[in-house]
């Protein structure tokens, strides 16, 4: 699916307005029922959602010598406009991403991050208010012990309610309080329009609430709470 620049934009601004609970709610309705991510992912960095197209990069644990990653600086490089960054991969107890890789992809247009593993410099990344989803947090570099391997391919992250879920280029991440989850590209139109219809529904049920409603003839008149 190819879309311009303006139309990502503006899509993305429209998925800023509605939460993971209604896309999760709309896709189960579309047989789309284990796209929420892990628990484990949490927001370490920035007051906004996390909202965007799904650049994705792939690395795993090779051990070697102290030095650049030529392969993530590439990775690094091709970022566009309103992409997440996914990061993926077996990394485990080292960061993945920190506050100059952050600083370079913004000034690419990236608008987060969603990492399958650890950051650092949490204290830099909360000024720069870069929204970053994550694993844990370490002060442990990759640098000699992890390293890129691959971008711009299907990457697979640990779901909610399977064991992996996979994210390719072009998907779309969403991720706010109540955690992340991914929307396929081929679904990404139908799942927004749907999304903004439960929101202004809900919007309305919450009204009608404060003005008296009862929970059971809420439930009478709109099948949903």
């Amino acid at each position: 699916m190819t879309i311009d620049a303006q139309s990502r934009r503006e899509i993305r601004a429209r998925f800023l307005k509605v939460d993971t609970a209604n896309v999760a709610d709309v896709m189960d309705t579309m047989g789309l029922m284990d796209q929420s991510l892990s628990p484990e992912f949490r927001q370490f960095t920035g007051t906004d959602k996390l909202a965007g197209w799904a650049y994705t990069i792939r690395g795993q644990m090779v051990p070697g010598p102290l030095g650049g990653d030529e392969q993530k600086m590439q990775a690094c490089q091709q970022v566009s406009e309103d992409e997440v960054t996914v990061w993926s991969g077996d990394g485990k107890g080292v960061c993945y991403f920190g506050e100059l890789i952050a600083l370079g992809m913004r000034e690419r247009g990236a608008v987060g991050a969603l990492i399958d593993g650890g950051i650092r410099d949490i204290h830099w990344l909360h000024k720069m208010n870069f929204p970053i989803f994550a694993k844990y947090r370490t002060p442990t570099q990759s640098i000699g012990r992890w390293r890129v391997t691959g971008f711009r391919e299907t990457v697979y992250l640990a779901g909610a309610t399977s064991t992996l879920v996979p994210v390719s280029p072009g998907d779309f991440i969403l991720a706010d309080a109540d955690g992340a989850i991914v929307i396929p590209a081929r679904h990404v139109n139908d799942v927004l329009a749907e999304a903004e219809r439960l929101t202004a529904q809900e919007l309305q049920l919450r009204a009608e609430l404060n003005h008296g409603l009862t929970l059971s003839d809420a439930l009478a008149k709109y099948g949903h709470v």
